[in-house]
């Protein structure tokens, strides 16, 4: 059992965030394993509200990635953002989702969650199903390090869900909440941690 808990913690100790990979495809069957790894997270009543959409043709990322890019762009210039930190932004943004080998945006959806006539108890339904669909996403993240690729979790489909809804063609009720590239790192990444100590309190 300790053996177990000590690769588990080299595991997720040793995870990073990978935002530069290497021109090589991720095979069907390893996609397929990671997302069969990433819905065994727990779930709010065990509803399993999360959806995935994989984006692997290269034309749809380039369209995907403009769009929101483009989304981008008129949220930071309402914003009064200089142009040079716009452009950047947007680069950095586009490259980073056409150079990698997959995509896979995480979303949920209420249709199986409980309904109720208030506002408080709704709102708690709601985010207990974007709870479940974020610990999909980290199963996600910790199957892809665990298979030798290297992915970054990306939160810009929650400012322009419907930009993200409507290229990939998505039902209605997905909610776009995060979107994960994937690929094989081309780069050694490090990472540090704040003291655990100034993050915990004991009662």
């Amino acid at each position: 059992m300790m053996t177990q808990f000590r690769d588990f913690a080299v595991l997720a100790k040793s995870r990073r965030s990978v935002r530069v990979y290497e021109d090589r495809p991720i095979s069907d069957d390893v996609l397929r394993e990671l997302l069969e790894t990433a819905i065994w997270s727990p779930s709010a009543h065990n509803r399993q509200p999360w959806r995935f959409a994989v984006v692997r043709d290269p034309a749809r990322k380039e369209l995907l990635a403009n769009r929101m890019a483009h989304q981008l762009r008129k949220d930071l210039e309402a914003d009064g953002v200089a142009e040079e930190m716009i452009a950047a932004d947007t680069g950095r943004s586009t490259t980073r989702m056409i150079s990698a080998s997959a995509l896979v945006v995480l979303c949920f959806t209420m249709v199986d969650m409980d309904r109720y006539p208030d506002a408080k108890r709704s709102e708690a339904e709601r985010i207990m199903a974007m709870q479940s669909a974020a610990m999909a996403g980290q199963n996600l993240l910790l199957a892809a390090h665990a298979a030798g690729l290297g992915a970054c979790w990306m939160c810009a489909p929650l400012f322009c869900p419907d930009v993200v809804r409507d290229t990939l063609e998505l039902p209605l009720d997905w909610e776009p909440q995060a979107l994960i590239t994937l690929g094989y790192p081309a780069q050694a990444r490090t990472r540090t941690r704040e003291p655990l100590e100034t993050r915990v309190v004991w009662r």
